[in-house]
Parts: structure tokens; sequence; C-alpha cells
């Protein structure tokens, strides 16, 4: 959890996953206030026939009786649920453990020399003072001439087109840019799990849509029945993370009815737009009459294995741009200006590497996906991004964080529970996610020692 000293310095103090489950336990089996996983953190919640209510510091208190000197653990109300994320906790516990990390979604080879050289030479050009706050006019442009090779659509780069510190600054930006207090807003669990902070933030009101396995395809009558003229809008991922699925033509087209029907914008996040493998991938803004409803939200990072540069973007009609712009604003305001110019160079190069990247994955994904077969996981089929999502109850562990525990400490491997991808944990607790954007002999590895070491209880 984090730990705010003076306003000005922040300290991290790492909870272990065992010590986060311990803890987890010992409270549920008390009748005093209990810690659920929500989202990405302990929650501080309580029993059913309690009165009392229990602060997240009251909580921060508890796990600091050693240190009582430590200041209290200060965050607003609307976060005080999201502590130190899932993807933070796992990756200094594959550290800790010198465990194979197949966990967090970024890649341990670097991305293409040719966009990397353009990075250095804009930087040598001088292009290193702030850039104009929706974007560089290459990169606007070339963002806009993608979303048209992709959708077909012409969009203007200077009125439709906002450029943003990364997917996640981008789908700040619209949510807070379009999203009132007390707006209802539709997710699918389970679901990247900045949605639900960033609607917290916001003030929504989150009504969620379960995707369940083996196909997690949407449920449409029960998405009909949640969405009416209370809906403000919904929020779609495809290809979809932690699960991998595509959305198909008939959902999104169903999609599509309600909202024309009850007058709902659509925020559809496609980071791993050319990560699509059994199927081809559809923009949500491309299907007839969608374009004037839809925020499309897209970044360089996943397909140019440059997580790190932080460049995103939103693509939407000038009326939703107005508000994603005016929150942009004053999020970040402006993006790394050589990163734009390199990450323009990127967007003009060829189908051909798109193909190549296609191919290079889909070998990753097959090593690691007849690994998990092999070793004795159920495998649900991923269509699109670099997951794999797979039932672990073979191995007879209650639930998936005592499981990735035991993976961590005793196989030496890390994947994600997806727990934490829920607003009811209890329906992601069969399911953990594993990533295959490593090179072939970290997955070859990965495989060897679940082969080695896991075992069915």
């Amino acid at each position: 959890m984090i730990l705010s000293a003076s306003g000005a310095h922040h300290y991290e103090m790492p909870l272990s996953l065992r010590s986060f489950t311990s803890l987890k336990r010992a409270l549920l089996s008390s009748s005093s206030p209990s810690l659920l996983l929500r989202g990405s953190s302990l929650v501080p919640t309580m029993a059913a026939s309690s009165t009392t209510t229990v602060s997240s510091t009251d909580a921060g208190a508890q796990l600091n009786q050693s240190a009582p000197s430590s200041p209290p653990v200060q965050v607003a109300k609307r976060l005080e649920k999201f502590k130190t994320t899932i993807f933070t906790q796992m990756s200094s516990l594959a550290i800790k453990h010198n465990a194979i990390n197949l966990g967090q979604g970024f890649p341990n080879f670097d991305g293409p020399d040719f966009v990397k050289d353009a990075a250095i030479e804009a930087i040598k050009a001088g292009k290193n003072q702030y850039a104009r706050g929706y974007g560089v006019p290459d990169l606007n442009s070339a963002i806009a001439s993608r979303f048209q090779k992709d959708t077909s659509l012409v969009v203007d780069p200077e009125k439709e087109v906002t450029v943003t510190s990364g997917c996640t600054e981008a789908i700040a930006a619209t949510i807070l840019g379009l999203v009132n207090p007390g707006d209802e807003v539709v997710l699918f669990a389970p679901f990247y799990d900045s949605y639900e902070a960033v609607l917290s933030m916001a003030g929504a009101n989150i009504k969620c849509i379960t995707l369940r396995p083996p196909d997690f395809a949407v449920p449409l009558e029960e998405l009909k029945s949640v969405v009416s003229a209370n809906t403000k809008a919904i929020m779609i991922n495809t290809p979809h993370n932690p699960t991998g699925k595509m959305f198909t033509w008939e959902e999104l087209e169903f999609i599509a009815k309600l909202c024309k029907e009850n007058d709902v914008l659509v925020f559809t996040d496609e980071v791993y737009d050319k990560l699509s493998f059994e199927m081809e991938h559809i923009s949500m803004a491309s299907l007839p009459g969608m374009f004037n409803r839809t925020v499309t939200l897209n970044s360089l990072g996943k397909t140019f294995s440059l997580t790190g540069w932080k460049i995103g973007w939103a693509v939407a009609p000038p009326q939703l741009t107005w508000g994603v712009r005016q929150a942009h604003s004053f999020l970040t305001f402006a993006t790394s200006t050589p990163m734009q110019f390199a990450a323009a160079t990127a967007l003009q190069t060829s189908d051909s590497y798109y193909e190549e990247l296609k191919r290079d994955y889909l070998a990753k994904k097959a090593i690691l996906v007849e690994g998990l077969e092999a070793v004795g996981f159920v495998v649900y089929p991923s269509s699109g991004t670099y997951f794999v999502v797979v039932d672990h109850t073979p191995f007879g562990f209650e639930n998936d964080v005592a499981f990735c525990e035991h993976l961590i400490e005793e196989v030496g491997v890390v994947a994600i529970p997806t727990s934490v991808f829920y607003l009811n944990p209890e329906e992601g607790k069969n399911l953990v996610r594993f990533t295959f954007c490593k090179d072939e002999a970290t997955l070859r590895g990965a495989v060897e020692r679940m082969k080695q070491k896991l075992r069915k209880r």
C-alpha cells in the first residue's frame, strides 16, 4: 500500500501475497470488520449484522501496529478500496522469489530499431519541449491515417484525434471528461482494473455484466435488461483483457442497436487490435451510425513493444472530443514530444510489420497454450491479445490468490489472479491469467518449471 508521509513523499510498504491471503482469511473467519478482494486490492467491508464502519485509515492502522510511528493511510473515499495494484504486487514478488513473470503484460524484448532510432533523431533535433496539448500534428495525422486504413472512416486529425499519455490516460480523460456523477456506465467483467477506479473517481454508478467461460460470450438478454435511458455509456474492450475474447459482429451489432435506442455512448478500448488471431478485429466506430457516439481508445505500446513510452490516443467526433480534451488538459496536458514524433514514424510502417508481429505471437502463444495443457490446466480459447486464461482448480487450491501464491513461492512462475478484475471476486476465483509476451526461451522455461514442480492435490 502507499503511505503518504507529508504530501511530498510517498513510501511503498509491500504486502506479501501470503500476508495478503492470511489477513483476508483471518478477517473473513471473524465477526469483526473484514477485508475482501475488490478490484485490485484489499477492500474494507462489514459483516451483514454489523452497524459499525471501518475506514481505510483503520485498516492501515491494523497493518501498521508494529510501527506505531508510521502515519496513517490517507486516501479519498472514492479511492479507498484501491490500493497497490495487483500488477505491482506480483512483479515485486517475482523479483523476491526469482520467479519467471508471466503475469504483467509487458514484453521482455525490445521494440523495433526503426522506431527507437526515430526517437533518438527527434531528441537530437531539439524536439524536447512541451508538445501541443492534443498531440503533435505529425502523430495526429498518422493516427487518422491508420484509423482510416483499419475502419474505412475518415477523421479530422485536428478535431477528432487526441494524443494522451498511454491508453490508461485516454480512458481516464474519456470517463472524467464525459461521465457525470450518478451516471450509469456498463462494464463487462472481467475488466482492466483502471476502468472501475476511474469510474469511481467520476462518481459513476457501475452496472456490471459478467462474461463467463468457456467462450466468454456476451449474455445479450442480460445486457438488454440493464441498458436504459439512465445509461450514459457502455465500456468495451476488444480484443479483451484478460480473457483474449474478441467481440463478434453479432455482439457489437446488438450493443450498437441498444445504444441507438437508448442514446448511449460507447467507450471502446482497442489496444490489442493488431493482436487478433482467430478472427478479424472489428471496431465499434465502424458500425453504421456508431461513430458519432463512440470514443475509440488505442496506444502504441502493445503493438510496438514500447509500453514504457506511454503513447496513447482517443478518436471521437468533435462533440465528444471536446470533453476528452478538457479532462486531458488537466491530467497530463501534453505527452512526451520526441516519443510522439517516433510514434508517428511507427504508425506509418507497412502492413508487413503487423503480419510478422502476428506470426511471432502465434508461435509464442502455441508454446504457452500447449505447455499449460500438458501441465494439466483447463485452458480457455484466446482469440486476441497476448493473454491466456486458465482454470486452476485441477490443482486443488481454494481460490486464485492461494494458487498464485503457491505458483510463485513453490514453482517460481508468476500468473495474475483474475478475481481482481471482477466487482464480485467470487466470480473469478477459479481463473488465473498468463501472458505470452515474452521471448520463447522464457516461455519454455516457465512451462518446464510447472511441469517439474506443479502437482495436482
